[in-house]
């Protein structure tokens, strides 16, 4: 039978354990102020966390300062990671940013070395792993009952989606979907210095992009020695299910990648038969619509990709993790009044978010152009 958790009701639930729900329950555990995570992943280590991040320094960095933890976060960041080489399919070198060492203002840190930082600012009681949201319900006396996929149930009085592009709270305040913008592959090549020292030499220390053709050839290095090997396609939503690349063998699948890139140069191919053999993850690049808005409700608000997931430019960590610093002090400062407090943080969180959305948007087109290799020298200057 269905049982309510009676012991596990705080005044405020985030849904989602991932950077922005961490930097929220950090920040609002810095002020007093009781909160819990509920995160479907089943411990910190469930699954590989993905690639590199660069933190800007008003928004990723100034979480980690509110959080105080800048001088941790300087130790396990990377700042060579900030090399970044822009190349034409014919393997020119059309820009690069490298600043001078100590020069740099965003390093990269892998996104399981913030995760891990970010939990040490988290009481052990605070996330509840493992619990997979599958409906919400707003209760009549105020609040929300959370159901989720191991029967249990939970209310709240104050419930926060950090759930990510494809949040479940969301539609508790807006009908706004996400579209689609491309297709998106991820290779993997581990232990690349010693494996595939040539790979390595040719990515360097950060990062490079080939643009051309509606495509993206992307490498980044990250701090664990892998590098990961993305691409990025100007196609319809569907273009990844018709691939089919679990149905052939390894081989046939590298040579169906390589038919992407016909005339490319082979250091840039070359990258692609470096990748470990069956590597190969594809997914959807979706964003909502720039400008996405609701009318403040007292109880339920979204931070992060859930309230305004974007292409993925740089921007998406960065601005969940302000989301997350700006919503626990709207908290803070508005004691027990959630109404102020929701509405102080959405009015500056929405027009933030359309200003760079906007942008990203913008840059995310950029990147896809048929002369994108130009373009995104110059912008990166």
């Amino acid at each position: 039978m269905n049982t309510i958790d009676r012991n596990e009701e705080p005044r405020i639930a985030i849904v989602g354990g991932g950077i922005g729900g961490l930097v929220l329950v950090g920040m609002l555990h810095r002020y007093g102020i009781a909160a819990t995570v509920y995160e479907r992943d089943t411990g910190l280590d469930a699954r590989r966390q993905g690639g590199t991040l660069d933190l800007h320094p008003d928004s990723g960095q100034r979480a980690l300062e509110e959080l105080g933890l800048t001088e941790a976060f300087h130790a396990a960041a990377r700042p060579e990671g900030e090399d970044l080489r822009i190349l034409d399919p014919a393997g020119r070198t059309l820009g690069r940013r490298a600043p001078e060492p100590g020069s740099g203002t965003r390093p990269e840190i892998d996104r399981g070395a913030l995760r891990n930082l970010l939990m040490t600012r988290v009481p052990d009681t605070a996330v509840n792993w493992g619990r997979h949201l599958t409906g919400v319900e707003e209760l009549p006396a105020g609040g929300y009952r959370l159901a989720f996929a191991d029967g249990g149930r939970v209310d709240c009085d104050v419930l926060i989606g950090a759930d990510g592009g494809r949040s479940r709270i969301r539609p508790l305040l807006t009908d706004a979907r996400p579209t689609h913008l491309s297709a998106y592959l991820q290779l993997t090549i581990t232990d690349a210095d010693r494996r595939r020292p040539r790979t390595a030499d040719f990515v360097g220390p950060g990062s490079l992009m080939a643009l051309g053709n509606n495509l993206n050839l992307g490498a980044q290095r990250s701090g664990d020695g892998t590098i990961r090997v993305s691409i990025t396609v100007r196609t319809d939503d569907g273009w990844i299910g018709r691939q089919r690349f679990g149905d052939t063998d390894w081989a046939q699948t590298v040579a169906r990648l390589h038919g992407l890139f016909a005339g490319w140069d082979p250091r840039l191919t070359e990258l692609i038969d470096a990748c470990d053999a069956g590597s190969l993850v594809g997914r959807n690049i979706e964003a909502l619509p720039v400008g996405t808005r609701w009318p403040s409700r007292p109880a339920v608000t979204l931070l992060g990709d859930a309230a305004h997931l974007m292409p993925p430019v740089g921007e998406g960590a960065n601005q969940a993790m302000l989301d997350g610093v700006l919503l626990a002090r709207a908290i803070a400062d508005n004691g027990d009044d959630p109404v102020a407090a929701v509405m102080a943080y959405e009015t500056e969180m929405f027009d933030r978010a359309e200003s760079i959305g906007a942008d990203s948007a913008q840059l995310e087109s950029m990147g896809l152009a048929p002369d994108a290799a130009e373009r995104m020298a110059a912008f990166f200057g």
